[in-house]
């Protein structure tokens, strides 16, 4: 029986032991270690590499979508399944473009739990039915060409942080990148936004990319 090294990072404890307990349940999976948040996990690699992380999303100190992106760029083989309560768009998004390979909901049973940590080792991109709904929804949105481009009158500061924005920087990132406050950077946003009449970061990066804003 193949065995897989796997980690949780939860900062819930009831439903840290609620999911370790289904994972212990399958002889097929060995937990290498739990940690409370991002930060906690990134130093518990120094000393155990586990093949899968299932990652919260909302999380102290660092989130799951940040320390998606840093293991991603420091262990580029270790698979990330993101596993959360949370389905909206802005969420999958961001954990798409920080190198997430999955996206499950924390109500799955073991059976879908082990299915999908088999799949994505194996190459796969496991999503729930209702996520694989929402991205399917996002990638009709994104091929949509439009009949005309509105001029939006975007600044050429705006243009940049709205580029980075779809790379998935964060603020903090993009302060650095560009010499300017956080504060500065969030400004802009709010900017871009009320623009582009969007809400959110998702919404943003759909326009841009329907409109071709980003160059």
């Amino acid at each position: 029986m193949r065995m897989i090294n796997c980690a949780l990072v939860e900062d819930n404890q009831n439903l840290t032991q609620a999911i370790a307990k289904k994972i212990e349940a399958i002889e097929s999976l060995n937990l290498l270690f739990t940690a409370k948040n991002g930060a906690e996990a990134i130093d518990c690699l120094k000393q155990r590499l586990p093949e899968v992380i299932l990652m919260d999303i909302n999380m102290p100190i660092m989130d799951g979508i940040e320390a998606t992106e840093i293991i991603k760029s420091t262990y580029p083989d270790i698979k990330i399944l993101i596993l959360t309560v949370f389905d909206d768009d802005e969420s999958i998004f961001e954990s798409i473009v920080a190198g997430a390979s999955g996206y499950l909901l924390k109500d799955e049973s073991p059976g879908e739990l082990i299915n999908a940590i088999e799949e994505v080792v194996d190459g796969g991109a496991p999503m729930s039915p209702t996520i694989a709904n929402k991205t399917l929804s996002l990638i009709r949105l994104q091929a949509q060409k439009p009949t005309e481009i509105p001029d939006f009158e975007l600044t050429k500061r705006e243009l940049e942080i709205l580029s980075l924005i779809s790379l998935g920087k964060t603020y903090k990132k993009i302060a650095d990148q560009l010499f300017i406050s956080p504060k500065t950077v969030k400004k802009h946003v709010e900017n871009i936004y009320n623009k582009l009449h969007v809400h959110n970061k998702v919404e943003a990066i759909q326009t841009a990319i329907k409109y071709n804003l980003l160059g």
